[in-house]
């Protein structure tokens, strides 16, 4: 009877030990695919993040500069009364 009893308890045990093992490879693929897509979000937010940054250099770039190409003259004193 003892016998039986021990032959039990190790097939139990392996089951659970092979359950252990497939489930902790399912989550640690769960976790994989998880990480993966969330990579792919962040870096698609940051090139587009990058992508308006650079436009908006540029644009500040454009509006900034016929700023300094207009001679003195061309603005008005702020001691002239209109």
């Amino acid at each position: 009877m003892g016998f039986m009893l021990r032959v039990r308890l190790s097939s139990f045990f392996a089951g659970a030990t092979v359950a252990s093992v497939a489930g902790a490879f399912f989550l640690y693929k769960d976790y994989k695919q998880a990480q993966e897509s969330l990579y792919r979000q962040v870096t698609h937010v940051y090139d587009t993040l990058d992508e308006r940054y650079s436009a908006l250099e540029k644009r500040i770039a454009e509006l900034e500069g016929p700023k300094e190409t207009l001679p003195a003259t061309a603005a008005p004193s702020p001691d002239t009364v209109i």
